[in-house]
């Protein structure tokens, strides 16, 4: 009852910050999991499958407004916690990729490149991610100036192009300083 916990969307200008906690069990025979940046879209597609159909797991996000309120370490902290606690069993341990742990009652440890080490980890990298990129391809149909569906919120050229020409979106996160500054204009 070990949980791998890991969060994608730190970095983007938009949209929220995904956590995800994952319980594998021991006798799972999922081959390739790593950290959800290594693989390939076609590889994650198919390993959420396999780990949907066979883990316990949960998935939580902070949105943009609460990544804006609290800053975005604590939405990530929040995040990590909401999916922890939306597990149907109280894991025994935690496991959570990086160097910080929220403040929370879980024993726990965090650990540096653990979504490349622990596969519970790596499981749970794979499924935030494939989670968040589909809320962002979702909602680049609303706001195709963007690229979403290519840079998933990430402040790319293309991205910081569009935001100096349309503004920023209901989903961009105003405290971060690429749209501050462009709402000063």
């Amino acid at each position: 009852m070990i949980a791998g916990v890991d969060e994608v969307g730190r970095g983007p200008l938009a949209g929220p910050v995904v956590a995800a906690a994952v319980i594998l069990p021991d006798d799972h025979n999922i081959i390739g999991l790593d950290d959800s940046k290594k693989l390939t879209a076609k590889k994650r597609a198919r390993l959420e499958l396999e780990i949907l159909d066979c883990a316990r797991f949960s998935v939580a996000q902070c949105s943009e407004i609460e990544i804006d309120d609290i800053n975005i370490l604590q939405a990530t902290m929040l995040a990590m916690t909401r999916a922890v606690d939306g597990l149907n069993d109280v894991p025994r341990h935690v496991l959570v990729d990086g160097n910080r742990l929220p403040k929370w009652s879980y024993s726990a440890e965090s650990v540096i490149g653990g979504d490349a080490i622990h596969p519970c980890i790596s499981a749970a990298s794979i499924l935030a991610k494939e989670f968040r990129d589909r809320l962002m391809i979702a909602a680049a149909e609303e706001y195709p100036q963007y690229g979403w569906e290519r840079n998933k919120g990430y402040g790319t050229a293309e991205h910081l192009a569009a935001l100096r020409q349309y503004g920023p979106t209901p989903l961009h996160r105003r405290s971060f300083a690429p749209v501050s500054q462009m709402e000063m204009l």
